[in-house]
């Protein structure tokens, strides 16, 4: 992958800094370092190693500056300036005239660090979406900072822990959500998020926030106007430059959407590329044609078996520079790959726009069950409760019993309410731990990072405050990881219309009345696409990228073989107690297939992960 790495206030002597620079570029690039001589000064160091996306490195006197993606400058001079000497220099030139407020003339996907070998000091600070990654390691003296935590880990000062509480939050949400890492000394940047260092002192702050407008006054045909401006900015933004450019097209909303901008910027067929699967249920190769043929577009598909996963574990595994539960991941590699060997160097996605126009299914949901608090108190404690709760023999009334589900689950609040089904709620965590890990460990960590988020946007809109907790942990810590780093490992670009920064930002001054209308989902970007995309993909209900996993496990013995092993393998560990991890085989094979194999992968997966780094 490409990225950059480097310190400050780290060693001096030339040899042993050379020596760590070149460890630190090796597990950027998965053990080789091709990019430009590092940059070393004094008790600090910053190198750029390319790859897929684009990196920039510049020495200007006392500073030096690094950057891995497409900044766009809202500054006239400086978009100048990155043109003629590359945006490096320009971020050089926007850290002396505005320090860390540099970061509000840029736009785009990117990662930079800023370091000032005069006072030792500096900035990293990564994208508003969170769409690239920056990690870092505070040590008693120096900053360690690199794109991924391998990088990280990589400098021999900095040590390669592992986090207890980072296991567990990855049993929890399937990722390891940000600020932390599997790595006890490592923590990365949030979406919006900036990190200084001056005189050994370290400060993170989130240098945007998204503005939310609960009570729009425009009306719907000028905001229809202005998002279809917006799509259209946005789309030209991604497909900038020479390269062969495709989409992911998956048959929903928003690869539908990407695609038709697509066809109607370039004026020529979209190169589509697809997945699907055998197996009633999971396969929507349907809806990906319907739109193909509807924008005759030019359609490559993939049908991906049980012999492609037992090929992507160990690909998924080596990727990620932390243990990742989303299964999704391997489809995507096959999709990735199949569009990189139709010659194709960038593919565009539709990830973020469930997030940002209300498109996911608990968003409904949710709202149903937020109803019941506006009800008065009177009225539910007085008649509602004694009649779902009181009666004799209510749990035999189907009707009593599923109201008295709906209150319980009513009376937790968001967005706590959002993980009642979590796999971990399912039995006593002292029966699914073992004793001395969950000691180590806050049980109430996960759910706590989700409060804060969830608190923290700038909206009292429940529907608002959803979508900017999904924002990070679906989208920037999920859905975000799992395309690019396997588009990185296909050898292709991939760029995300959606999360334009102008685009996200107009989002926000969609009323959420209009966004989830009633329970019908994405009502605002629906209506205002519905002479663009297909009925069928208008009227299509949310379905996701889910494979058959479960299902495989069942009736392929490769697979089984795989998974099972490192199951048995990761017993061993003293973190799940072997009769939990027995009880999830049993209740994989007896009972639904799909819902216990979602377990079975993430587990599995940690497994493989740690076995891959010898851990």
């Amino acid at each position: 992958m490409s990225g950059i790495c480097g310190w400050i206030s780290g060693p001096q002597e030339a040899g042993r800094a050379q020596a760590s620079v070149d460890g630190m570029r090796r597990a950027l690039r998965d053990g080789e370092a091709t990019g430009p001589p590092p940059l070393l000064r004094g008790a600090c160091a910053l190198a750029v190693e390319p790859g897929i996306r684009p990196v920039s490195l510049n020495q200007a006197e006392d500073l030096l500056a690094a950057v891995e993606g497409r900044v766009r400058w809202r500054s006239a001079r400086l978009a100048a300036l990155a043109v003629e000497r590359g945006a490096a220099a320009a971020l050089a030139e926007a850290y002396r005239q505005h320090g860390s407020d540099c970061l509000k003339e840029m736009s785009g996907p990117f990662a930079i660090a800023v370091v000032d070998t005069r006072s030792a000091s500096g900035l990293l600070a990564i994208d508003r979406m969170g769409t690239r990654t920056m990690c870092y390691a505070s040590l008693s003296g120096p900053l360690v900072f690199a794109s991924d935590a391998e990088s990280v880990v990589a400098h021999p000062a900095v040590g390669r822990d592992l986090s207890r509480q980072a296991i567990f939050n990855y049993l929890f949400c399937h990722v390891i959500p940000s600020p932390g890492t599997i790595y006890r000394a490592v923590q990365k940047l949030q979406p919006g998020e900036c990190v200084t260092f001056e005189s050994g002192v370290i400060e993170r702050r989130f240098y945007w926030h998204l503005p939310y407008h609960d009570d729009g006054t425009d009306s719907i045909d000028a905001l229809e106007r202005r998002f279809r401006l917006r799509l259209r900015d946005a789309a030209r933004h991604a497909i900038d430059g020479p390269s062969a450019v495709g989409t992911f097209l998956s048959g929903g909303t928003d690869s539908s959407t990407v695609t038709a901008l697509l066809t109607e910027l370039t004026g020529e067929p979209a190169r589509t590329y697809s997945i699907g699967f055998a197996w009633e249920g999971f396969d929507e190769m349907k809806y990906a044609r319907i739109t193909a043929q509807h924008l005759g577009a030019r359609p490559h598909e993939y049908y991906v078996t049980p012999r492609d996963i037992v090929e992507a574990i160990p690909i998924i595994a080596r990727a990620y520079d932390e243990p990742f539960g989303n299964d999704s991941a391997a489809p995507t590699y096959f999709c990735a790959k199949m569009a990189r060997e139709d010659g194709v160097q960038v593919l565009l996605a539709g990830d973020g726009g469930d997030e940002i126009f209300g498109g996911n299914t608990r968003y409904a949901k949710q709202k149903v069950f937020e109803a019941y608090g506006r009800i008065p108190h009177a009225l539910r404690r007085g008649l509602i409760e004694p009649l779902a709760f009181a009666l004799p023999g209510v749990d035999r009334i189907a009707p009593l019993r599923k109201l008295g589900s709906y209150i319980r689950q009513a009376s937790v609040p968001l967005p706590d309410r959002l993980e009642t089904y979590n796999f971990l709620h399912r039995s006593p965590l002292s029966e699914v731990f073992e004793p001395e890990f969950l000691a180590a460990v806050d049980v109430d960590e996960p759910l706590a990072m989700m409060r804060d988020v969830y608190q923290r946007a700038a909206s009292t809109s429940p529907l608002n405050r959803m979508m900017h907790l999904d924002l990070k942990l679906t989208l920037a810590d999920n859905d975000l990881r799992k395309v690019s780093r396997m588009c990185d490992m296909a050898g292709i670009e991939v760029r995300y219309p959606l999360l334009d920064d102008e685009l996200v930002e107009f989002s926000g001054e969609i009323p959420a009345s209009l966004k989830v209308k009633g329970l019908k989902l994405r009502y605002f970007f629906k209506q205002a696409l519905k002479d663009v995309l297909p009925p069928e993909t208008i009227a299509k209900t949310k379905h996701g990228f889910g494979m058959p996993f479960g299902l495989w496990l069942r009736s392929h013995a490769p697979l089984a073989e795989l998974m099972y092993g490192s199951l048995d393998a990761f017993q061993r560990r003293g973190i799940l107690r072997p009769s939990y991890i027995q009880d999830l085989r049993r209740q994989h094979h007896t009972e639904h297939a799909t819902y216990f194999g979602i377990m079975i992968w993430v587990v599995a997966m940690l497994e493989c992960w740690l076995g891959a780094r010898k851990l």
